[in-house]
């Protein structure tokens, strides 16, 4: 193989394995995406349940 034909060979494997990668970590992003926001909404919930319950008293 030439040298040329190597160099090529090497930008075409690194950007599949750039390409994986960045798959991954998307795919780990959205999933704590998700569990970011059920955390906010209960947090938003308990604030309003409380304020509620101290406004009763």
């Amino acid at each position: 193989m030439s040298q040329d034909t190597k160099n090529v060979l090497f930008v075409v494997l690194a950007v599949i394995g750039a390409i994986v990668v960045g798959g991954w970590v998307l795919k780990i992003a959205f999933k704590l995406l998700g569990i970011i926001i059920l955390v906010g909404l209960a947090a938003v919930a308990f604030m309003v349940i409380q304020k509620l319950v101290g406004q009763g008293r």
